[in-house]
């Protein structure tokens, strides 16, 4: 297993905590000192819309470099 499936699996389990955390409002999530910046400047509902699109962004993101790096979509 070379290192770009490692980064691939980070990049998807990202993007599914993300996900999750936008859609089930999950308060640990938004509590978090590293998303307080997105918090105070645009609120929470804006917050929550930031994360679940970025969520879909990694997950898009490895699976592009899985397919890529396999040559299918298999």
């Amino acid at each position: 297993m070379g290192p770009h499936y490692f980064v691939q699996g980070l990049f998807a389990v990202t993007g599914i905590i993300a996900l999750l955390a936008s859609l089930l409002d999950w308060d640990w999530f938004f509590k978090a000192q590293n998303t307080q910046f997105i918090m105070r400047n645009v609120g929470r509902s804006w917050a929550r819309l930031f994360y679940g699109i970025l969520g879909l962004a990694l997950m898009g993101m490895a699976i592009y470099f899985y397919v890529e790096i396999t040559g299918t979509i298999y």
